[in-house]
């Protein structure tokens, strides 16, 4: 899941309410969104991205994705948000409805990675899966 809220206040006078960090192009051609997505996009082992997002950005977020040719599985509104726990939590029941077997990866959308790709390619996110499989 692909956590993409924020209030935008943070990189003001760029950053708006309505068009927050992780919207914006700040490190080449494609938003922290888009960068974030292509991370783990076409991987194996990945499925499309479910994106939890302010309700106010959800064209913006549709028009980026198509940007990158990427559906994402789901897109969760939130109304008012409520920082990263809830949204994660909601995300995470929305993949046990799906499949109680799926594994969930949180990635936040406004931080740079310096290794972009490499980090899913190489099996980062996958570190945690014989504990998770065996339940601990």
């Amino acid at each position: 899941m692909i956590l993409s809220g924020g209030s935008g206040t943070r990189l003001w006078p760029m950053s708006r309410s309505l068009y927050p960090k992780q919207l914006l192009a700040l490190f080449g051609d494609t938003s922290l969104l888009q960068q974030t997505v292509r991370r783990v996009a076409g991987q194996p082992g990945f499925a499309a991205p479910l994106i939890v997002a302010n309700e106010e950005h959800r064209f913006i977020i549709a028009e980026q994705l198509r940007e990158i040719s990427v559906e994402a599985a789901g897109l969760l509104l939130e109304p008012i948000g409520r920082n990263t726990a809830p949204a994660a939590a909601v995300a995470a029941l929305r993949v046990a409805e799906r499949d109680p077997e799926g594994f969930v990866l949180v990635m936040p959308s406004d931080r740079r990675s310096a290794n972009d790709r490499s980090q899913a390619a190489n099996g980062s996110p996958s570190v945690g899966s014989p504990a998770s499989a065996e339940r601990r």
